[in-house]
């Protein structure tokens, strides 16, 4: 167990609603993420406005993977001392810009002074027919959409001191909010791919005690990129056609590569948080 999930395993055996990618509630989600300095990202990589963008936009992750409707943010904001008004200005639209594309009301939050520029993200999200991690079954199909690994590439890029293209995963997170909506009903499980497909393959496992024969081949280099925010997903082989016209009509390219079987499963990758 990495320091992780040993950390989570203290409050999850006492709560029943950790384990997704929110806490869903009564019908509503609630999920949070961090984003901070020299962590997740370098001042120098993007602007500010695009950094308050990415960090509204991976917690909306959340609520879309769980086939939620986002209504609500609370920010929490660290700001370094010296930042000026016209920099704090570039930092709410950001922020104001991501809420305007999924009709989020920013309701409140905190700031405060700090070293460097740390983000926390609450959504608050609400949903009729939540998609889970937990209901895969022995012989569902596992798919993933859109294209995975370039994230990996483009972080190796930036620490090495290239620079990011504009059309970047690192600038413009995809999200699968149609795809996801008009599947959901089709699904056995699903989660956004935040830790990388074998990583994310992990939690999959863990929680519906399953392993996975693999029929396509993934490479460690796509299957150990995070922050890709795509979907993983899993289905009974019979919802197959279904599942396809429905990407077809979103246009959500899909890969089906594996089928969930009754036997171990392990991780190939390092755990990205320690």
């Amino acid at each position: 167990m990495n320091l992780e999930d040993y950390f989570i395993s203290n409050f999850s055996t006492k709560s029943k609603h950790i384990g997704d990618d929110g806490a869903l509630i009564d019908g509503y989600v609630y999920s949070k993420d961090a984003f901070f300095e020299n962590i997740h990202f370098k001042r120098s990589w993007m602007s500010l406005k695009e950094i308050a963008y990415r960090s509204m936009i991976i917690n909306i992750s959340d609520a879309i993977a769980m086939n939620a409707k986002p209504l609500y943010a609370l920010l929490a904001v660290a700001m370094p001392k010296d930042i000026t008004r016209s920099d704090m200005k570039e930092i709410s639209s950001g922020f104001m810009l991501a809420a305007k594309k999924y009709g989020i009301d920013i309701i409140g939050g905190d700031t405060i002074s700090n070293t460097k520029l740390d983000i926390s993200v609450t959504i608050i999200s609400k949903t009729k027919q939540p998609l889970l991690r937990r209901g895969m079954k022995e012989g569902d199909l596992l798919a993933y959409t859109g294209k995975v690994g370039d994230s990996k590439k483009d972080l190796k890029k930036v620490l090495r001191g290239g620079k990011l293209h504009p059309k970047s995963k690192f600038r413009n997170i995809v999200l699968r909010d149609k795809f996801v909506s008009r599947t959901t009903r089709y699904l056995s499980a699903g989660m956004d791919i935040s830790d990388g497909i074998f990583s994310d393959l992990d939690k999959l496992s863990s929680v519906n005690s399953l392993g996975y024969d693999f029929f396509k081949k993934i490479s460690k280099e796509i299957g150990c990129s995070g922050e890709e925010y795509e979907m993983l997903v899993s289905f009974d082989p019979r919802k197959r056609k279904s599942v396809l016209r429905r990407a077809a009509q979103t246009r959500t390219p899909v890969t089906i590569f594996a089928q969930a079987a009754r036997k171990r499963y392990k991780n190939r990758c390092k755990s990205h948080h320690f």
